[in-house]
């Protein structure tokens, strides 16, 4: 199972290498392996680093990075149990810096 998502992960990353613009989709299934840290706290999994580590690299452009956001809101909002701190640490967690937040309430036209 661990195979097929990294070979997924992989794919997404390489999709949209090739000109294609991030999608919802694949915003969620990159960080779905978080959705235990993001409601319940601890520490993210190994799995979860990855998928925002894979997010950042997704995201090289600012229109990139406002479409990932609008994503991830639209996910925060489907979430009521998610934990604000948990969610703010996430990216500092997995030793990554992105300017995509995870909230429900960010405004996304001034994520940078």
């Amino acid at each position: 199972m661990k195979a097929i998502v990294i070979t997924f992960l992989m794919f997404l990353a390489v999709a949209v290498q090739l000109g294609e613009a991030i999608n919802c989709g694949q915003v969620d299934a990159t960080l779905a392996p978080c959705i235990s840290y993001l409601t319940q706290g601890g520490d993210p999994s190994g799995p979860c680093c990855n998928g925002v580590k894979s997010l950042v690299q997704m995201t090289p452009t600012q229109q990139d990075r406002q479409d990932a956001c609008e994503c991830v809101k639209a996910a925060a909002a489907r979430y009521t149990n998610l934990k604000p701190d948990a969610a703010s640490n996430l990216p500092s967690r997995c030793g990554v810096t992105t300017n995509i937040p995870i909230s429900a309430t960010t405004n996304c036209k001034s994520v940078p």
